[in-house]
C-alpha cells in the first residue's frame, strides 16, 4: 500500500488517572477525520508510545481502527528496539486490521547499518502487513543513511519513510538514489519534520506524518494536497502560516505543547506522564499568543 497525503501523528489523551480516554480517543479520531486528513497514527512518539504499556499500546490500535471503520488510513505505531517486541506488536496490529505500520529505527542500542536492515528484513518476513520506517535520529541516536532507506525500500514490505533527519541535503541525495534505482514511484519519503515537509515537497515527497496537525489539520491537509496537485505557490502561502504554529508547538518537547494546546482548544488530552511534565508558564503564554494569532482558539 502506497499512503501519500497528510497523517497525523496522533496524541494520546489520558484521563486524570492516567487511563487512558477511549472516548476523548474516538472524539479527536472524528475531529480530524471531519478536516479531511488522509490517515491517523495511534501510538506514534507524539501519542508517548515510550510510556505506554503492551496492552494500552494495542488497546489504542484496536480503538482506532474500530472508530475508523474504513475512512481514512490507520497506521500502527508498532516499532521498538528489540525486534522480537516490534515483530509482536506489528502482529498485533496487523490482527487489529490496520492499514500499514510505523516502525521507528532502534534506539539506544545504537545497530549498525546492516543491523537496522537485518531488523526490519525479520519483521517483515513473520509479519504481512506494509510497514513505514521511521528515522528519527534526535529521539534515536541513530541516523539512517540515504543508502541504507535505499536498502529498506527493496524490501517489498516497506513502502515508505518518515524521515525526521533536519538534513535536507541528505534527503536530496536520498531521492536521487531512490530515482537511481527506479524506486521513486514505489517507496515514498514522507515527511517528519512538520516544518520541512513543503521544501522536501519540492523534491518528490509526497506527504508528511505530522504532530502539529493534531492541532492545526486544515492548514496542513490543504498545504500538503496544494503540493501534491503541482500548487506550490498557494502552498508556499500556508507554510509560513504554519511556521510560526509548528515553532510554538515544539517550544518544549513533544507531545508537551501540542497537550496544551488542545486543552486550550477543549480537545481531550488530559495529563502527561512521566518523565514529561506540564508546560512552563512562559512557553504557555507564548504558545497561547500564537494560537489565538493563527485564530486556532
Amino acid at each position: 500500500m502506497i499512503f501519500e497525503g497528510t497523517a497525523v501523528a496522533m496524541v494520546t489523551p489520558f484521563l486524570k488517572d492516567g487511563s487512558i480516554d477511549e472516548e476523548g480517543f474516538r472524539q479527536n479520531i472524528n475531529w480530524l477525520i471531519e478536516r479531511d486528513v488522509d490517515g491517523l497514527v495511534a501510538a506514534p512518539t507524539t501519542g508517548e508510545s515510550a510510556t505506554l504499556s503492551h496492552p494500552e499500546h494495542q488497546e489504542v490500535i484496536k480503538i482506532l481502527v474500530d472508530e475508523v471503520d474504513g475512512r481514512v488510513t490507520t497506521i500502527a505505531g508498532t516499532g521498538s528496539n528489540a525486534t522480537d517486541e516490534a515483530i509482536s506488536l506489528t502482529k498485533a496490529a496487523e490482527d487489529y486490521g490496520a492499514d500499514m505500520t510505523l516502525l521507528i529505527t532502534p534506539y539506544y542500542n545504537k545497530p549498525q547499518q546492516h543491523g537496522v536492515i537485518a531488523h526490519y528484513q525479520a519483521i517483515a518476513d513473520a509479519t504481512d502487513i506494509d510497514m513505514i520506517a521511521y528515522n528519527v535520529p534526535s529521539r534515536t541516536g541513530l541516523n539512517l543513511t540515504s543508502e541504507t532507506i535505499v536498502e529498506l525500500a527493496k524490501i517489498d514490505a516497506i513502502t515508505a519513510i518518515k524521515e525526521a533527519d533536519s538534513d535536507v541535503d541528505k534527503s536530496n541525495k536520498t531521492m536521487k538514489l531512490l530515482r537511481d534505482e527506479g524506486l521513486d514511484d514505489e517507496f515514498v519519503l514522507l515527511s517528519g519534520n512538520d516544518e520541512l515537509t513543503l521544501p522536501l515537497m519540492s523534491i518528490g515527497a509526497r506527504g508528511v506524518i505530522s504532530a502539529s496537525a493534531n492541532i492545526d489539520p486544515v492548514r496542513m491537509v490543504n498545504m500538503v494536497n496544494y503540493a501534491l496537485d503541482g500548487n506550490f505557490d498557494a502552498a508556499r502561502d500556508i507554510h509560513f502560516e504554519l511556521f510560526d504554529i509548528i515553532k510554538a508547538l515544539f517550544i518544549e518537547t513533544s507531545p508537551v505543547p501540542a497537550k496544551e494546546a488542545m486543552t486550550m482548544m477543549g480537545l481531550p488530552a488530559g495529563p502527561l506522564r512521566l518523565p514529561l511534565v506540564p508546560l512552563l508558564d512562559e512557553h504557555r503564554a507564548e504558545l497561547k499568543a500564537v494560537l489565538e494569532q493563527y485564530d486556532i482558539i
